[in-house]
């Protein structure tokens, strides 16, 4: 049980109020101290809705699907002319066509750039607000600090692993609790998913790279753009379980703060909204 008036200290006084929100009259004659709930988090603690975030991500996921998408289409298109060419050892081979093919390839592929690395930034700022919310949940859940959720995705080699460490954490915190108070399992399938797929994808597209890079003979060029065009669609996989993934610990969480047992952030706090105050 919090204030009635701020919400936030337990009650002191028999109008349930807590010390400061009584003021002066209050405290001369306090009641004796009602009991912290063992789940009571430290005022400065607050839960901060990811939904608004979450659906931003949502939405820029499925424009990098579209943008790989395209990119298949593109590489398709550049394999046909190429092929063509082949057919008659380039006796006919269209130049138009080919100018044409390469330039919506490249585009596509600045398409592609831009869109991940927008979506990226907005992911992690998600997955921070998400991270934040699980230290109020259950920090003994939680295997690493709360900065890590940003940095872990900047080390090399080791951002294939601290990652889906973190999110395991949040997973497990962000749980429903049962009505006799002990944790509820949710199956991690759908995270596994994603990180399988996204580790899969940022693989092959590091390597599809390296080998275009050095493609250079009309059949080297097929192969590589082939290569290409499967590691796209890796990452269409990949982006659709990322929205399940997003979708599913956004939901979750929701329904964890639903169980009243946290404070929700201060008047004027952004991200309040759409959950608001804990009773």
């Amino acid at each position: 049980m919090l204030c009635s008036t701020c919400r936030l200290r337990p009650p002191v006084t028999d109008d349930g109020r807590c010390l400061l929100c009584a003021g002066p009259a209050g405290a001369a004659a306090p009641m004796s101290p009602a009991p912290m709930p063992p789940a009571f988090i430290a005022p400065q603690q607050y839960l901060r809705s990811p939904e608004g975030l979450a659906k931003a991500v949502v939405v820029l996921l499925t424009v990098v699907a579209a943008a790989d998408v395209l990119a298949v289409a593109a590489g398709q298109n550049t394999r046909r002319v190429v092929a063509a060419g082949l057919e008659d050892d380039f006796a006919t081979y269209d130049e138009a066509a080919a100018s044409l093919a390469d330039n919506l390839y490249a585009t596509a592929g600045a398409l592609q750039t831009l869109v991940s690395l927008a979506t990226g930034i907005v992911f992690i700022i998600w997955f921070r607000r998400v991270r934040l919310n699980a230290e109020v949940f259950d920090p003994s859940m939680q295997p690493m600090r709360p900065g890590w959720s940003i940095g872990a995705w900047f080390v090399p080699i080791a951002n294939l692993v601290l990652p889906r460490r973190i999110a395991g954490g949040i997973w497990t915190a962000s749980a429903q609790t049962n009505a006799d108070g002990s944790r509820r399992t949710v199956p991690a399938t759908v995270m596994n998913l994603w990180w399988g797929f996204w580790v899969v994808s940022m693989v092959a597209s590091q390597y599809t790279t390296r080998q275009s890079w050095k493609a250079e003979q009309p059949q080297e060029i097929l192969d590589t753009t082939a290569l290409v065009m499967g590691s796209d669609v890796l990452d269409i996989v990949a982006a659709v379980f990322a929205v399940l993934f997003v979708r599913a610990l956004t939901r979750m969480q929701g329904e964890r703060a639903a169980l009243g047992m946290f404070p929700l952030g201060t008047p004027g706090v952004p991200g309040r909204e759409g959950w608001g105050r804990a009773h």
